[in-house]
């Protein structure tokens, strides 16, 4: 596996209606949700370590302690910053920020597991 600690990939991306707390329902207000952040987060792990997965493989999510400290507008251009900091088999831990053109708005803890997407599915 080529899978190193120390990988980071960075995205960014601008709060749009489709990320608000209002179109999510975790929230009344046109600011960019919690839901949202998660999920971009999510991704940001996975476009770390997509490229030196082993052909085939896939990873899934299983674990995401988030804090999300800081609101954001729509509008606001939203960096994400993904650390590979553990890789233990087929356990890789990441370390992840995201900030706004103001600074840091959240920061998580995630656990994703490589996995064969042909046998995963088999099993559902």
């Amino acid at each position: 596996m080529a899978l190193k600690e120390g990988l980071t990939a960075t995205q960014e991306m601008i709060v749009g209606e489709q990320n608000t707390a209002k179109y999510h329902g975790s929230g009344k207000l046109d600011v960019y949700a919690t839901p949202a952040m998660v999920a971009f987060m999510e991704g940001t792990a996975v476009a770390c370590i997509d490229a030196d997965l082993e052909e085939g493989m896939d990873s899934v999510g299983i674990q995401i302690d988030t804090k999300h400290i800081k609101a954001s507008k729509l509008g606001a251009k939203i960096t994400c910053t993904a650390k590979l900091v553990k890789v233990d088999g087929k356990k890789l831990s990441f370390e992840i920020e995201a900030s706004d053109e103001d600074g840091q708005i959240g920061s998580a803890f995630h656990v994703r597991y490589i996995i064969d997407p042909v046998k995963f599915m088999s099993r559902l």
